[in-house]
């Protein structure tokens, strides 16, 4: 006599492996106290992460700021952040700058590096290299400004680590879309 024996599980089976996607997104809302923390607390309650965002106010008669921010997850975590983030009270707008057509990406870093000698020499011949532009400048030190795709300026700082890197600040992406159309 044989039995069979079936496992009931209320868990759908695993898929294979999902791709991590970093996507960029714009997000049109009121200017106005607590918008921000509304925002961010909708990433931080679910457990998403942000890479990166910057917030400012774009047009200030009709008092509405856009924020830029890049996160990851799969396309399935990616769809959800974007429909909830349209539900939010004051959004007024979402745009996937990933998936929505061509679109260009910035950000600006300054980076202090402490160097004399050949190590100076070199920190000059990198930035040149980058399109980097000295900001300030001592006897002992540089700052330099440079600006560009957020790769463009992983690779400056990586290169400037064995050189005398000491402090980087950074802005985060901002981004917009190509062409004659508005957000």
């Amino acid at each position: 006599m044989s039995t069979a024996t079936t496992t009931t599980t209320h868990y759908p089976a695993m898929t294979t492996a999902e791709s991590i996607e970093m996507r960029t997104l714009c997000v049109l809302v009121d200017n106005e106290p607590g918008v921000l923390a509304r925002v961010i607390g909708l990433f931080s309650g679910r457990g998403y992460n942000i890479d990166s965002l910057t917030v400012s106010e774009t047009e200030h008669e009709k008092h509405l700021s856009r924020i830029t921010i890049v996160t990851r997850g799969t396309a399935m975590v990616l769809e959800q952040i974007k429909n909830q983030l349209d539900r939010l009270v004051p959004v007024h707008r979402v745009v996937d700058l990933s998936s929505g057509g061509p679109a260009i990406a910035r950000e600006l870093a300054m980076v202090k590096v402490r160097g004399t000698g050949d190590h100076r020499m070199e920190a000059l011949r990198l930035a040149d290299a980058f399109r980097a532009r000295v900001i300030d400048a001592t006897t002992e030190s540089f700052v330099f400004e440079i600006t560009g795709a957020s790769d463009k300026i992983e690779s400056f700082i990586n290169l400037m680590l064995p050189v005398g890197l000491v402090e980087v600040s950074r802005t985060g992406v901002v981004a917009i879309a190509r062409g004659p159309e508005g957000m």
